[in-house]
């Protein structure tokens, strides 16, 4: 098995593309050797959705693309990321403003934590940043 395995999707910050970005990363996971029922992958399917819809929101139109990427680290560690192009981070909304929206990155980070792993977000070259979510992997590693 090799130490890392990754993959890459590009996709224009258009409502359709998280459920795209979605698919893309559990499909992934199901060759990687993660089973389809298995309780992470229901964890992993919300993640991807919750920051994919924030590339699409909450960039202003200024992310005509967002970039998926996925990596599977010596078959311990399964990092996420989604980048944008916008340079705000994700905050927290204020409770007045949750009741309709502005609870994903609640979501997320109690998502990543309740599987054992972690929210970190890092700035790009370009001035936007990623949002990444690492989390153990305990399925068995397929070759691939």
């Amino acid at each position: 098995m090799a130490d890392l395995q990754e993959a890459t999707v590009t996709l224009p910050s258009d409502p359709v593309s998280v459920t795209t970005a979605r698919r893309y990363v559990c499909g992934l996971l199901v060759e990687w050797g993660l089973p389809p029922d298995d309780p992470a992958a229901d964890s992993v399917r919300l993640i991807v959705s919750e920051l994919a819809t924030n590339a699409v929101l909450h960039t202003l139109g200024q992310s005509p693309t967002f970039t998926v990427d996925v990596r599977l680290e010596r078959g311990e560690q399964l990092h996420i990321g989604v980048t944008d192009s916008h340079p705000r981070h994700p905050r927290r909304l204020p409770a007045a403003v949750q009741q309709d929206n502005g609870r994903g990155m609640v979501i997320i980070r109690w998502l990543a934590a309740e599987c054992g792993g972690r929210l970190s977000v890092a700035p790009t070259a370009d001035g936007g940043k990623t949002v990444w979510i690492a989390l153990p992997w305990t399925a068995p590693v397929q070759s691939g």
